[in-house]
């Protein structure tokens, strides 16, 4: 069985990636569509070259030079804002706190005799007891580096 919480980051991060190629090939797309004038899709990329008025490495370029190193200035990589590390732990904590709450409210409603399998409510409370250790674990392994590092000598 899959566990939720993983399969959805999963999705999250395919969704980043799909938008990151998105981003890529609207880009592509553009700087295609500018060069296509002086251009045959057929053409070899030294016969490219020689279009855009490039000849080899010292070649003069004229104006076509020109514009294309302005071209590659104007090309950058996705600018998209990560969380700091305060925000992340903050969220991973939020997470764990919540699969904690959840497991807690079905092992409540299974003893008030609602219709809730057995099975789901274990496995709710092993995913919460897992997740729990599992932060516990990098809480500890987290001290154990700053400890190492206050213990350098200068």
């Amino acid at each position: 069985m899959i566990d939720p919480t993983s399969a959805s980051s999963i999705q999250s991060m395919m969704e980043t990636i799909r938008s990151y190629q998105s981003q890529a090939a609207s880009s592509t797309s553009a700087m295609n569509s500018g060069n296509a004038a002086g251009m045959t899709s057929g053409a070899s990329f030294a016969q490219q070259m020689s279009m855009n008025g490039m000849n080899g490495v010292g070649g003069a370029g004229g104006a076509n030079a020109a514009s294309g190193a302005y071209q590659a200035k104007n090309i950058s990589a996705p600018t998209t804002e990560l969380p700091n590390f305060t925000d992340s732990v903050r969220n991973l904590l939020n997470k764990v706190n919540d699969v904690n709450v959840n497991s807690e409210k079905m092992a409540d409603a299974y003893q008030r005799g609602e219709d809730i399998p057995l099975t789901d409510v274990v496995l709710g409370m092993q995913k919460a007891s897992l997740s729990f250790e599992a932060t516990l674990q990098v809480r500890n392994k987290v001290l154990k580096a700053y400890e190492d590092i206050m213990n350098m000598p200068v």
